[in-house]
């Protein structure tokens, strides 16, 4: 569900870039209040995870879509919500800036879509709640309310920002009864993923959970066990795993296309032309794999996608990813942490 540039006007997408970054400087504020030193490396960690399961996308049987995991509620529910936030807005900016997942213009609307919608609305509002004596039966059932709820409220959101952006190719009915169903049955699988992640967390260090959902620090927890497993499932899924990714466009890509008849909308001129030249050269693995050569001027051959694709520009982006996204998470928390010590 990143949205491209073209989905946006420029107030759009400059309001939304506001509304995100006023809610990064809160949620460094809520972390710089209450960090837990331990949960730095976590935030890193966790960081990687999400950003190389994204790059799985998984089929939605008789659509001719798929969907991937967004991690939001994941990351809330063994972070906090604040310390989610800022991990998500690492991964995005990660994505955008270096393999043009999601476009610069449109980086703000995918931070409140993807972050916000899941880490303070979702996650206090539907997860919460039920986690005051965790259960197996409440974990899942916590999980998978929550993340279809978030993913209604994102979408809804994308939604609402290309309508209110005036893409006339998008009517405002049609566009949100492709959208809305679709991301019905992503949030279904996303909330079962999400219910096993936190589930094995919760049978390995129950405490990590239970004190989450209270806002207590970790304390005296052992946290290298579940650092180690999370820094080893990166690796598996963006070096290998990743290439096993569906070949049909996402929820957004096919309500855009069945909406507008088009797979890509595209804007021009002033700064959607800027943005993409700079995007383009800070971009070092685009969509996740080799720069290849301009084909301008060759005749266009359409080929099937090869499944699984099975491809070294694909693990090199994956582990690449998961790194950049660990470095900035792991630095945004000491930078906070430090802040702190200096402030005392």
């Amino acid at each position: 569900m990143h949205m491209a540039d073209a989905l946006l006007s420029p107030a759009v997408g400059g309001t939304m870039w506001a509304v995100a970054a006023g809610a990064s400087v809160y949620s460094a504020h809520k972390v710089r209040q209450e960090l837990d030193e331990k949960k730095v490396p976590l935030m890193g960690v966790l960081g990687a995870f999400v950003f190389a399961a994204q790059m799985i996308n998984f089929t939605i049987p008789g659509t001719g879509s798929s969907g991937h995991l967004g991690g939001g509620l994941i990351l809330a529910a063994l972070l906090g919500p604040y310390a989610a936030f800022l991990t998500m807005a690492s991964i995005l900016t990660v994505q955008a800036l270096f393999f043009a997942d999601g476009g610069l213009l449109a980086l703000g609307c995918n931070m409140v879509n993807l972050g916000m919608m899941s880490c303070f609305v979702a996650y206090p509002l539907f997860y919460k709640p039920l986690m005051r004596k965790p259960s197996p039966r409440k974990i899942f059932w916590g999980s998978m309310i929550a993340a279809v709820a978030a993913l209604q409220l994102g979408s809804a959101g994308v939604v609402l920002e290309t309508w209110i952006s005036g893409v006339s190719q998008l009517p405002l009915g049609i566009f949100a009864l492709l959208m809305q169903p679709i991301h019905l049955a992503i949030g279904i699988v996303e909330g079962l993923i999400s219910a096993a992640v936190i589930s094995f967390v919760w049978k390995a260090r129950p405490e990590i959970v239970e004190r989450t959902a209270a806002g207590e620090s970790y304390g005296p927890i052992v946290l290298q066990p579940v650092i180690s497993g999370f820094l080893t499932a990166a690796l598996i899924i963006g070096g290998g795993l990743s290439w096993f990714a569906s070949t049909h466009p996402d929820g957004l890509e096919w309500s855009v296309f069945h909406a507008s008849g088009q797979e890509e909308l595209e804007a021009k001129g002033g700064i959607y032309d800027i943005l993409a030249r700079w995007q383009e050269k800070v971009a070092l693995l685009p969509d996740y794999g080799f720069k290849k050569p301009s084909d301008a001027g060759k005749p266009v051959q359409e080929e099937t996608p090869a499944w699984p694709a099975v491809d070294g520009g694909t693990s090199v982006a994956g582990l690449a990813g998961g790194a950049l996204t660990l470095a900035l998470a792991v630095f945004l928390g000491y930078g906070i942490r430090w802040c702190k010590g200096r402030s005392v």
